[in-house]
């Protein structure tokens, strides 16, 4: 019998199949890979997350004092059935700014800084600047030169804050801040004004606020710089929990009338009056915190002598476990340190019952290791 042809077109049917059959098993693979990729980098993810919520304070050396206390007092504090339980509305912890959670020295102050600027550089005011004004920004470049402060400065600036800027409304304050915040850090590579903040304490912040406290901050620097400097910062701290140094918050119609007489209008803008209330430091901080917070914290985080009156009161007859911590500007390398102050701090610690912290001992970075010191 003969056999039957072959149907080329059924063959060709036959080949375009398998062919079909074959990308598709190999386009199978590819999303199948690409899947298990992308399932890979997530367990990355979630390993690297769930790493450091077993080590919150994971940028801080294993022999630092810090990292051992405050997770053995979170234990304690949050656990009720503890003689040591802290209620959630008792759990307050303040903070100074400059030198607590931020760079202090690059070479001074942020705050200093900006008021050089305005005074010395922003052409749009430098002209205007008062002789007193002027003679103030002489003191910060001389502070910047040697490191020396001349005595009165801080009260002398704070007045040359609140007239430097008198005038503008808080928004255009705050605008301004955040304009100068941008601008490159003079003594760090790879890190502008605004995000000098010291990433270990940016660590304890979060750290406390994960397990229920509110975290003030308690600055010696004008409160709406401080607010202008943390506003969508590393720092999550609202502006109503930021306390600082105090100039006249007036409404520009108000003409110098007194505030129990004058009216604030509708068309009424509210702009910084112009004159300098109170620096907050030492004794004033403890003043402060009495009348803005009402509660006797329980932690307290400073850096300076302008700190040690908050210290003492948190940690003084405090009806909840408490402590209190000031860091020490021992490192030189990675930090503008100064040992002589390092040394002072660190005895005034053991004397008065404080922990000391050490930038180059406890802390594995400071700005992050892509920011050097020049």
């Amino acid at each position: 019998m003969e056999e039957k042809k072959k149907n080329p077109s059924f063959v060709w049917k036959c080949i375009c199949i398998a062919l079909a059959a074959a990308l598709l098993t190999v386009s199978c693979l590819y999303i199948f890979k690409l899947s298990s990729g992308s399932s890979d980098s997530t367990s990355s993810s979630e390993s690297r997350s769930k790493d450091n919520e077993k080590d919150p304070l994971s940028m801080w050396t294993e022999n630092a004092p810090l990292k051992k206390q405050l997770t053995e007092y979170i234990s304690k504090i949050t656990d009720k059935d503890s003689k040591d339980f802290i209620p959630v509305e008792k759990r307050i912890a303040v903070f100074d700014f400059d030198g607590t959670l931020f760079c202090e020295t690059d070479p001074v102050y942020f705050d200093y800084r900006l008021f050089y600027y305005r005074v010395t550089e922003d052409p749009d005011y430098k002209d205007k600047a008062s002789a007193v004004e002027k003679e103030t920004a002489a003191k910060i470049k001389t502070m910047m030169d040697t490191g020396e402060s001349a005595k009165g400065l801080e009260v002398a600036h704070g007045k040359g804050v609140a007239s430097a800027f008198a005038g503008m409304t808080v928004g255009q304050f705050n605008s301004y801040v955040k304009m100068f915040r941008e601008k490159q850090a003079p003594s760090y590579n790879n890190m502008k004004n605004g995000e000098a903040y010291y990433k270990p304490m940016i660590q304890v912040v979060n750290y406390l606020k994960a397990n229920d406290f509110t975290v003030y901050v308690v600055s010696g620097t004008d409160r709406f710089i401080v607010r202008g400097v943390i506003e969508d910062s590393a720092l999550d701290v609202p502006p109503r929990q930021i306390i600082g140094s105090d100039e006249t918050i007036v409404a520009d119609h108000q003409q110098g009338e007194d505030g129990m007489v004058y009216q604030y209008k509708l068309e009424d803008k509210v702009i910084t009056g112009g004159d300098f209330i109170i620096k907050n430091l030492k004794m004033n901080k403890v003043s402060v915190i009495q009348q803005e917070i009402g509660v006797q914290p329980v932690l307290s985080f400073g850096n300076s002598s302008g700190d040690n009156s908050m210290a003492n009161f948190v940690i003084d007859d405090n009806p909840y476990p408490s402590a209190a911590y000031m860091l020490c500007c021992d490192d030189l390398e990675r930090e503008n340190g100064n040992l002589k102050k390092a040394d002072a701090m660190r005895k005034s610690c053991e004397e008065n019952g404080w922990t000391a912290i050490s930038m180059k001992d406890d802390w594995t970075t400071i700005y992050g290791d892509e920011v050097t010191k020049k």
